[in-house]
């Protein structure tokens, strides 16, 4: 096990009625000046909008609100409410949503305070003097977000992840209910983005790291037994408070304690999603799928381990590849169980942009930690892909 260092402020408010507990935590971080954004009227739908303009009324805050977000959120609205916060003194971003509505209020509270451009965090590495306070009202089950020290923000072509203690929400507020009315796509994506999660960090060289090891397979398989109850009952609150809180044990960092997590297929999928806006949690199926393959040629130790502890894949039964590549077929049958893609071709994508794509997620370096990957290999991944 190597050195770590492990920081998380994030108070979480977890279950149900969670929601009436913002009054007070707004009032704790003396919030003058709140903007709230979010996407689309579902919040109006849930109730949620009408906890949040009760709690600031009483609280005598000024309010402010976007519901613009969008999947893959992009730099171009964060610049338009950073330039509505710096208006309104806002001092406090409560985001209520899932990944892209979290990301986009981080970015926010980057660059409020900044006088410069907000992208400067995201592709300078710019180190803030100052960032506003956070909060998250969840009201999905898949990035993590909540309770990470990262964002994740669209520009153009280019996807950039910027990642600082300080942008941690200050609490994240979580009402399983919430997650009810997903549809199943959207909670089906989000059950593969928490797996994606778990799995990058599973992937590391470190071989003495085992009360981690067995707290991420044990992760994995609670999220295997909730995923099949909720595949057959939706409505399954257990299964989706579960699920919810799995999302935020697998990217809140704890699980990278003694180790150095991969990565590699996060940076291959950015470039996806940046490229042709798919889904974060449907891309992350499409990569894992093909980057387990190729990997188990290469270096398959680490998920012959998995397929062994996770899907009982006797080692006196099959070879260290053999397991590697049956951990792969595990994987695409459970995704494809979840009524996700696992290749480009069913999502009407080729081979034309691989090579651009490739070259802008390295650098002209390598990605990757378990296997550094150079824009060569990335390309052979997504070939597999195909």
């Amino acid at each position: 096990m190597i050195g770590f260092e492990y920081y998380n402020p994030a108070k979480i408010v977890f279950g149900e009625d969670s929601e009436k507990k913002l009054k007070s935590l707004l009032s704790q971080h003396k919030v003058s000046s709140l903007l709230l954004v979010y996407s689309g009227d579902f919040i109006k739908t849930l109730g949620i909008y009408d906890v949040i303009t009760d709690a600031v009324k009483e609280l005598g805050i000024k309010f402010s609100e976007s519901g613009e977000v969008v999947p893959n959120p992009s730099i171009e609205l964060v610049r338009k409410l950073v330039a509505k916060g710096k208006e309104d003194k806002v001092d406090f971003v409560l985001a209520v949503g899932g990944g892209s509505s979290i990301d986009t209020a981080k970015a926010i509270a980057l660059g409020i305070p900044y006088d410069g451009d907000v992208w400067d965090f995201f592709d300078k590495g710019v180190t803030p003097e100052q960032v506003l306070g956070i909060g998250v009202i969840a009201t999905t089950a898949s990035s993590g977000s909540e309770t990470s020290n990262c964002a994740i923000l669209s520009y153009g072509e280019w996807k950039k992840g910027y990642e600082d203690d300080r942008i941690i929400p200050k609490f994240a507020i979580m009402n399983p209910k919430y997650t009810v009315n997903l549809p199943s796509y959207q909670t089906f994506v989000g059950i593969a983005d928490v797996l994606s999660h778990l799995l990058e960090r599973y992937f590391s060289d470190e071989k003495n790291s085992d009360t981690t090891d067995y707290l991420i397979e044990g992760a994995v398989r609670a999220l295997l037994v909730n995923a099949d109850r909720l595949i057959e009952d939706p409505t399954n609150i257990n299964a989706r408070a579960e699920i919810q809180w799995l999302a935020s044990v697998a990217h809140n960092n704890f699980l990278d304690a003694g180790r150095s997590a991969d990565w590699g297929s996060h940076r291959i999928e950015h470039e996806l999603s940046a490229q042709y806006n798919i889904t974060h949690g449907e891309g992350m199926a499409i990569v894992f799928t093909a980057w387990t393959k190729y990997i188990a040629d290469i270096k398959p130790w680490r998920l012959a381990l998995l397929a062994s502890r996770v899907y009982g894949k006797d080692p006196y039964d099959y070879s260290e590849k053999e397991r590697a590549l049956l951990l792969s077929d595990e994987l695409e049958k459970f995704f494809k169980k979840l009524g996700i893609k696992t290749h480009l071709s069913e999502l009407g994508i080729g081979d034309k942009d691989f090579e651009v794509m490739a070259k802008r997620a390295t650098k002209g370096g390598n990605v990757g930690h378990y296997v550094p990957l150079d824009s060569q290999k990335i390309v052979e991944i997504l070939k597999i892909a195909l």
